[in-house]
């Protein structure tokens, strides 16, 4: 269960918001968005909420069916897990909006974004294959993935606790991610405006 949280929270936040900018784009909306007096932070932070609140949306639910369908245990606080899940869903808005500011069509943005962040979520993330079993290059690639911090965290918070030599680490590397993602979108789309 904790590793399907991921494949839906990395589908509402990465892939959704790529193909809602791209066909801002194919559109000519954005650019008509981009003459008007509105900042650019304003316009990044209009197409971020409202999929940062149905990936929340999404959450909520998978952690009712968790719970109450499937009978998982949950040793973790909530507050830890909610925090966790906060930060991954920004990461995952972050790739979705950087790959819709550099590619403007629909297609091509929605096959780079599975290729970019549902594909290595699914196998490199821990979900399906043990990290811990993969060839050392494989390891290495997968420190690169943020979907390999949240699903460690998600593992620990669901069937451990707060453990917080693995919370810690993890979290502090999604958060930096998320950062180094919000400034490099908003550069990319910086540019895109001048």
């Amino acid at each position: 269960m904790p590793g399907l949280i991921v494949l839906i929270m990395t589908l509402i936040g990465a892939l959704l918001t790529a193909l809602v900018m791209a066909r801002e784009w194919e559109r000519g909306t954005l650019e008509a968005l981009f003459v008007t007096p509105v900042r650019t932070d304003e316009i990044l932070l209009g197409k971020t909420i409202p999929y940062f609140v149905l990936g929340v949306i999404g959450l909520v639910l998978c952690l009712l069916a968790a719970k109450f369908l499937f009978s998982v245990p949950f040793r973790g606080s909530l507050a830890m897990l909610t925090a966790a899940s906060v930060l991954y869903l920004l990461v995952a808005l972050g790739i979705g909006l950087l790959i819709s500011s550099a590619v403007k069509s629909q297609f091509v943005a929605s096959q780079i974004t599975v290729l970019v962040t549902f594909l290595p979520a699914v196998m490199l993330s821990g979900f399906l294959f043990d990290l811990r079993s993969m060839p050392a290059l494989v390891r290495l690639i997968t420190y690169a993935l943020p979907a390999r911090y949240y699903v460690a965290l998600l593992q620990t918070i669901f069937l451990a606790g707060d453990i917080w030599a693995v919370i810690l680490p993890n979290m502090a590397v999604l958060a930096g991610m998320a950062i180094a993602l919000v400034l490099l979108t908003y550069r990319a789309t910086r540019k895109t405006l001048a």
